[in-house]
């Protein structure tokens, strides 16, 4: 008799509240090499990535505490932040 194994479902942190969520639960924000920052909702583009829950108070206070500069160490436009309000309105 052969088990049926069960899928691992992958688990990432979020950057502001630090709990492991699934990964679709989630939006990943990315840093690639030429220093562009992006929202990646497909999650496989290369670069390194934050995961945010997707939540409107998760995206206020990020916003508010600049989590993303410190993440990236870079300064991140207004306009990612913009992006991460609309996807939680839609």
């Amino acid at each position: 008799m052969l088990m049926k194994r069960k899928r691992k479902i992958p688990q990432r942190k979020c950057v502001i509240t630090n709990e492991l969520k699934p990964k679709d639960e989630m939006i990943r924000v990315v840093r690639n090499k030429a220093g562009e920052v992006f929202i990646d909702e497909q999650g496989k583009q290369n670069g390194r990535g934050a995961y945010l829950t997707i939540d409107a108070a998760v995206f206020k206070e990020a916003r508010e505490k600049k989590i993303l500069n410190q993440v990236f160490k870079t300064s991140i436009d207004d306009s990612i932040y913009d992006e991460l309000d609309q996807l939680v309105s839609e």
